[in-house]
C-alpha cells in the first residue's frame, strides 16, 4: 500500500447528488470548508446516483475518471462531501494513490487547526480518536500482522488489537482531563450565579459574524476571519448595559449543517455555556440566501445539546449588504423577536444594549414558598440557584422557604429542569404571561 502523505494541498472535491439523500450537502459550503482547511481546489467533480456504490461510493467508472485526473495533475488530496465507510476510504486511496478524506474528516482537520486552548485541543483530539477508532479495522492492512520472532511469540496480539487498546486508553485519559475542565467551568458558572450576573451566549451558523459582533460590543480581540470555524475556543467578556448592571457575553463555536455527532459530544463541555445561558443571541447572516436552512441547522444542534428551551433573540447581521436601517422587531405581545444590525460597521449596537437592558430588567420574586416533603428535588434546585434566604418546617412537616431571586433565574431553572412554574412561586405572586412562555408551558 502507498505511503499516506502527512498533508495535502492540491485537492479535487467530489460531490454526488443522491436522489435518496434528502439532506444533501451544498457544494458552495463544501468548497468553503476545503479552503478553510488550507486546500487549493483544482477541480470539483459532481455526479448523480440513486444510491452509493458499496466499494467506491461513486462507482468504478467515475472513480477511475478521478484517478486519471489525480495522476495527470499531481493531486495530493481528494475530498468527498459525504460520509465514507472505512473500506470505501481504503479502496479509493488504493485506486487514487493519494489521501482521501470525507466530510467528517475534513471538519475535524479544520477544528484541529483552530484549537488554541488546552481544553480545545483535548476536545479536538477526542473527536479525532473517536473517528479514527472506526477506521482501524480495514483502513490499514499492516495492522493485521501479528508480532513474532524469537522471544516475542506469545498470545499473538495483532498490531490492530494493540492500537485499539492504546486508542481506548488515550480516550479514557482525555475524558478524565476534560472532566476536570468541566468542574472548573461549573465553578465559574456557580460564581456568576452567586453574583447574579446573567450570561448571553452567541450562537449561529459559522461565518455569520458572531465574533465580529462580540468584538464590537466588548472591544475584545477575538480572532475574526472570513472563513468557516474561525472561532473554536469560547471567550467570555463582561458587558455593562444601560441600566448600570452587567451581563456576561459568551462567544461560542459556529455550527454547520450535519455537524458530526462525535464533534458535538466532544465539545459538550464548551457548548454547556450555551445550555446554561440565560439568553441566546442567534446571529444570522441576513444577506445569505441560505439563511432559513442555516437557522434550521442551528436549531437542530441546539436541540441536540439541550439548549432549545433557552430564550432566544435573533440578531440579523450584515444589513449593510441589504442597504436597510437597524431596527427591532417585536411580536404581538411586545416581546423582542429580532434585532437588525451590521456588526462590521457598528450599526445597531445601541439597539442591542437597549434590548439587553430591557430583557434583564430586575424583576425579583420574593416571599414565602411552601413545599411538601415530596418536593425535595424542587427545594434542592432552589438552593442550587441561591434563591433561598431562610427555611423553617411547620407542624405538617412542610418546608417554608423564604425565597428572593431574580425572576429570570427562576424561569431558567424551571425550563431546564421541567418544573411547573406555579410550584416555584410564593403565594399571591401573579404569573406574567411571558413566564409561561419562557418555561415552555405554552404548548
Amino acid at each position: 500500500m502507498f505511503e499516506r502523505p502527512d498533508i495535502g494541498e492540491q485537492a479535487i472535491l467530489v460531490h454526488i447528488d443522491l436522489n435518496a439523500d434528502l439532506q444533501r450537502e451544498y457544494i458552495t459550503e463544501f468548497q468553503e470548508l476545503a479552503v478553510s482547511a488550507g486546500a487549493v481546489v483544482v477541480d470539483v467533480v459532481t455526479s448523480k446516483r440513486h444510491s452509493p456504490d458499496a466499494k467506491y461510493f461513486i462507482g468504478r467508472g467515475k472513480a477511475e475518471e478521478i484517478a486519471q485526473k489525480v495522476e495527470a495533475e499531481g493531486i495530493e488530496l481528494v475530498l468527498f462531501n459525504h460520509a465514507l465507510s472505512p473500506s470505501q476510504e481504503r479502496n479509493l486511496e488504493a485506486l487514487f494513490q493519494c489521501r482521501v478524506l470525507d466530510r467528517t474528516g475534513l471538519i475535524l482537520d479544520i477544528f484541529s487547526q483552530r484549537a488554541r486552548t488546552f481544553e480545545g485541543k483535548l476536545q479536538v483530539e477526542l473527536a479525532q480518536l473517536k473517528h479514527l477508532s472506526t477506521r482501524l479495522i480495514r483502513g490499514w492492512t499492516h495492522l493485521e500482522r501479528q508480532k513474532g520472532g524469537i522471544g516475542l511469540r506469545g498470545p499473538g496480539e495483532t498490531q490492530l488489537e494493540t492500537d485499539r487498546r492504546l486508542l481506548g486508553a488515550r480516550i479514557k485519559q482525555i475524558n478524565k482531563r476534560l472532566d476536570k475542565v468541566r468542574k472548573q467551568r461549573e465553578q465559574g458558572r456557580q460564581s456568576r450565579r452567586k453574583a447574579e450576573v446573567p450570561t448571553v451566549a452567541f450562537v449561529g451558523y459559522t461565518n455569520a459574524g458572531k465574533s465580529t459582533l462580540f468584538n464590537a460590543l466588548t472591544d475584545a480581540e477575538v480572532y475574526v476571519q472570513d472563513q468557516l470555524f474561525a472561532t473554536l475556543d469560547p471567550t467570555l467578556r463582561k458587558l455593562q448595559i444601560e441600566d448600570g448592571s452587567s451581563v456576561i457575553l459568551a462567544d461560542t463555536v459556529g455550527f454547520i449543517r450535519h455537524l458530526p455527532h462525535d464533534l458535538v459530544e466532544s465539545f459538550r463541555s464548551t457548548l454547556q455555556e450555551t445550555e446554561e445561558a440565560h439568553l441566546l443571541f442567534h446571529i444570522i447572516d441576513a444577506s445569505d440566501d441560505m439563511r432559513l436552512e442555516n437557522i434550521e441547522a442551528v436549531d437542530t444542534v441546539l436541540q441536540e445539546i439541550g439548549a432549545d428551551k433557552v430564550p432566544q433573540i435573533q440578531i440579523m447581521n450584515k444589513i449593510d449588504r441589504l442597504e436597510i436601517e437597524p431596527r427591532i422587531d417585536r411580536d404581538s405581545d411586545g416581546n423582542v423577536k429580532r434585532i437588525w444590525v451590521s456588526a462590521q460597521h457598528k450599526q445597531g449596537l445601541d439597539l442591542v444594549h437597549q434590548v439587553l437592558a430591557e430583557h434583564f430588567a430586575q424583576d425579583i420574586v420574593q416571599g414565602a414558598l411552601t413545599l411538601s416533603p415530596a418536593n425535595g428535588r424542587v427545594r434542592a434546585l432552589l438552593y442550587g440557584i441561591n434563591a433561598v434566604e431562610s427555611e423553617t418546617i411547620d407542624e405538617m412537616g412542610q418546608f417554608i422557604l423564604q425565597i428572593n431571586t431574580p425572576r429570570r433565574d427562576l424561569m431558567q431553572m424551571a425550563s431546564r429542569e421541567s418544573v411547573p412554574v406555579d410550584l416555584l412561586l410564593p403565594e399571591g405572586y401573579e404569573t406574567p404571561q411571558d413566564e409561561w412562555l419562557v418555561a415552555g408551558n405554552d404548548k
